[in-house]
């Protein structure tokens, strides 16, 4: 089974849409876009993810930070890697107002800033590492973090990191697996209250 790594473009926005629900959600039924979108229809929330996905290039949901993987030209996983230093915070709030599809952002970002970590502008963060159900463990994604830090080398970085919910025990497994180790706890009442879990998890690698 060959597996192709390519990177995304416009046209990949609506799987790239289902890649970030199903990865925000992380097994729950309520995730971050649920609750910037303030709505539980999956379709509604989609759409507003798809516009996400090609609306401003200077946040971390734009196709350009996206791998893509196929096998047998189907789209199958995907992995995003942005630069904290270009995909600002302010830049993903700009890019919510665009889409028209939030209110009261700030507001409803108050978890993630409460409960999240500082960010390096010297590291490379990983996020959105999805493949989709029925070709789970057949090495989509290590190929896709392959390719991933492959890129990443050749712009100069040599430290990655990425933030996991505790309790998504199958993610945090993926990422250990693929040479991520844990660097920091962060337990949280508020994001408990909104999602269920008792906070976040730093990962890191070097390489």
């Amino acid at each position: 089974m060959s597996i192709k790594i390519r990177k995304a473009v416009a046209e990949d926005a609506p799987f790239l849409a289902q890649m970030m629900l199903q990865s925000s959600r992380a097994g729950k039924k309520y995730g971050i876009f649920d609750l910037l979108f303030e709505t539980k229809d999956d379709v509604a929330v989609l759409k507003c993810l798809e516009s996400l996905a090609v609306i401003g290039k200077n946040q971390h949901c734009h196709f350009s930070n996206f791998l893509i993987a196929e096998i047998d030209t189907q789209s199958v996983g995907c992995l995003c890697s942005y630069e904290p230093r270009i995909a600002t915070r302010e830049a993903f709030v700009e890019a919510l107002k665009e889409v028209g599809c939030c209110e009261n952002t700030e507001e409803k970002l108050e978890v993630l800033d409460l409960c999240g970590f500082e960010k390096n502008s010297r590291i490379l963060m990983f996020d959105f590492m999805e493949e989709i159900e029925g070709f789970i463990d057949v090495g989509v994604l290590k190929a896709l973090m392959q390719k991933s830090l492959l890129n990443a080398r050749l712009k100069g970085y040599r430290l990655g990191q990425t933030v996991v919910e505790i309790g998504s025990l199958e993610t945090l497994l993926y990422y250990k697996k693929l040479g991520f180790k844990e660097v920091e706890q962060k337990e949280c009442e508020l994001y408990k209250e909104k999602f269920g879990r008792t906070g976040l998890v730093l990962l890191s690698i070097e390489f």
